[in-house]
């Protein structure tokens, strides 16, 4: 007798597949982030900074980025999944929890380090992106692998380098990196996202 999850027997026997997440706005937006968020921390920030801006400057600037990509993913995500088997509706729910458990492990952790350690508050301002970036990036791998996405896979992997190879450089070193590097990964990816689309047809 089979032990095969009965949800799992459905999607394969019918041949569900959720439909295609169209990322191209969200991979812009979060460009948009990088390029103009953290590039106002790195022209602000450092001992010898080259625009001195005050700090709701960046925030507002990433802001603009982040919250529409957010929302933008979100809704193609929900949209994805009316077409889509139990198996596959588990999965997307499953990867929206992880969102919210990495951003807790990831306060908790760096909150951990910076009260039980004497951590510069330069190192502090620089964990932050950094950290948040990385977790990103993981998040993107595990949904291109349950997506089948390669894209949104590769683009989790250039994330997760670039944020750890970002705490390679003193202040405002980071933010350069965050910035320069991951603003074109996210223009790369928006670039071959159309081509991915169009490709599905």
């Amino acid at each position: 007798m089979s032990t095969t999850p009965s949800v799992a027997a459905d999607d394969t026997a019918s041949g569900v597949r959720p439909s295609p997440i169209d990322s191209r706005f969200a991979y812009r937006s979060f460009a948009f982030a990088f390029v103009f968020g953290h590039g106002a921390f790195a022209v602000s920030g450092g001992p010898d900074p080259l625009v001195a801006l005050p700090l709701w400057v960046p925030l507002t600037l990433l802001a603009c980025g982040i919250v529409p990509g957010v929302v933008s993913s979100l809704m193609a995500a929900k949209r994805a999944q009316k077409g889509a088997g139990p198996a596959d509706v588990l999965s997307e729910k499953l990867l929206g929890n992880a969102w919210a458990t990495v951003f807790i492990a990831l306060t908790l952790g760096i909150t951990g380090l910076t009260t039980t350690f004497d951590i510069p508050a330069e190192a502090q301002d620089v964990l932050w992106p950094t950290g948040a970036v990385f977790v990103v990036g993981l998040i993107n791998i595990a949904e291109g692998a349950a997506r089948r996405n390669v894209l949104h896979y590769s683009l989790g992997t250039a994330l997760a380098l670039i944020a750890t190879a970002a705490l390679l450089f003193p202040p405002p070193g980071p933010f350069w990196v965050l910035s320069l590097a991951g603003s074109i990964a996210y223009l790369l990816a928006a670039f071959f996202e159309s081509r991915r689309i169009a490709a599905l047809g």
